[in-house]
């Protein structure tokens, strides 16, 4: 394209100086030269003008200024519910189960029959027990009236001194034997009883593990089924050594405070990510680990009025009431991580963006808890900080934190 140019252009000046377009004098192929690198050097600067880049298209990000302040923060855990009281329903004698009274799965009332034991032969072993007694007792009064004639007899010395004495033995032998007896009745009038099982407490009945028919016995083996109490019900969760030495740590550091006598309040959120509607405080802390899992267990205790919790069920406990002072808040986007870890792009004095590396915490919801890296007041791109590079021009937009705390930043301003 050039050289062509510059052709027309010697030719055009040939034609008005004829007689210098015929000389071939070293002379004039020199000064051709000049005048073709001249022409050249003249366009080449014209088109690397008109080919400099435009100036970037403006950025638009955001920023959030980093405010130090005591930030509730809550801990969760995987939880399981367990009953407060569970209970084992056993047979206290031997015998066959004649009818189950209960509709297995339901809420049973304190006191509430579950089971009928045969009572034929209890009925049978209290009717004997109570004719042995009456035997005893006709020989205690007759025991009573030989010693009643005895003494005076005795004290009139028509009678020996032993013949007193085998009266007063008698006498006493016949109460010890009503006494036995009766012990006989009131064991038997007990098993009769024992042969319907009654419900120990207001709970969740279990499947029968016996059916009617069955020979049961007292004992391990006497395994009828277990009735759970579901109010109040338990929670329990785990922590681990190294959860338990982070927490120490940060104490320690003071980035952590827990309440006052750890009066945690513990909140529990279900399967289905629902809150349930009653809070609990945590009544029991194992004091030693366990040497299979290495963790130690936490046990909360909170109302179940509705019966909404079960025992067995898997949620989520969330422990209310610790806190951080003066803890950084960033949103999660505002975090990138690198070849140096997590970093941040800060806006400087001078209106450009710093990269800044920092050490991240905790998350808290969609926000990262910043442990150091930052200062109180500086000013953190949010949205936009992928396309940031270091040194990149950004001034602020007057816009207002607004509730999110974010403020708008604009490179075009």
């Amino acid at each position: 394209m050039f050289k062509s140019d510059i052709e027309e252009s010697v030719m055009v000046y040939s034609s008005f100086f004829p007689a210098i377009a015929s000389c071939r004098s070293v002379r004039w192929r020199r000064f051709q030269s000049v005048g073709v690198a001249a022409i050249a050097v003249f366009l080449f600067a014209g088109c690397a003008k008109e080919a400099s880049a435009p100036p970037p298209a403006p950025l638009e990000v955001t920023a959030v200024t980093a405010q130090p302040k005591d930030t509730p923060v809550d801990f969760e855990f995987v939880a399981q519910t367990q009953s407060s009281r569970e209970v084992e329903i056993r047979a206290r004698v031997d015998g066959f189960l004649d009818k189950r009274l209960y509709t297995e799965g339901e809420m049973m009332r304190a006191g509430q029959p579950m089971f009928l034991m045969d009572r034929k032969p209890f009925e049978a072993a209290l009717v004997s027990a109570e004719g042995q007694l009456q035997q005893q007792k006709a020989r205690l009064d007759v025991a009573k009236a030989n010693l009643a004639r005895v003494k005076p007899l005795a004290a009139k010395n028509a009678l020996s001194q032993k013949d007193l004495d085998d009266a007063i033995g008698s006498e006493k032998e016949a109460e010890a034997a009503v006494l036995a007896a009766d012990g006989q009745v009131r064991t038997a009038r007990l098993n009769l009883g024992y042969t319907t099982i009654f419900s120990p407490l207001k709970g969740l009945s279990s499947f029968a593990k016996k059916q009617e028919g069955s020979y049961v016995t007292a004992g391990d083996l006497g395994l009828l089924t277990t009735v759970s109490q579901v109010d109040p019900m338990w929670v329990n969760f785990s922590i681990s050594e190294n959860e338990q030495l982070s927490y120490r740590e940060q104490i320690a550091k003071g980035q952590l405070k827990f309440p006052a006598s750890k009066d945690f309040v513990v909140e529990v959120i279900l399967a289905d990510g629902t809150v349930y509607a009653h809070r609990g405080h945590i009544n029991f802390a194992e004091p030693s680990f366990n040497k299979e899992t290495g963790t130690f267990l936490v046990r909360t205790e909170l109302p179940n009025p509705d019966g909404v919790l079960r025992p067995g069920q898997f949620v989520r406990a969330k422990v209310l009431g610790s806190m951080r002072p003066s803890a950084i808040l960033l949103p999660q986007r505002a975090v990138l991580q690198g070849a140096k870890g997590h970093y941040v792009w800060v806006i400087g004095d001078d209106g450009k963006a710093k990269q800044r590396v920092v050490e991240v915490g905790d998350w808290n919801g969609d926000n990262w808890f910043i442990s150091s890296g930052l200062r109180a007041g500086e000013r953190v791109v949010v949205d936009g900080a992928m396309r940031v590079a270091a040194g990149t021009p950004l001034k602020i937009a007057k816009t207002g934190a607004g509730s999110t705390g974010v403020e708008k930043v604009s490179a075009s301003e």
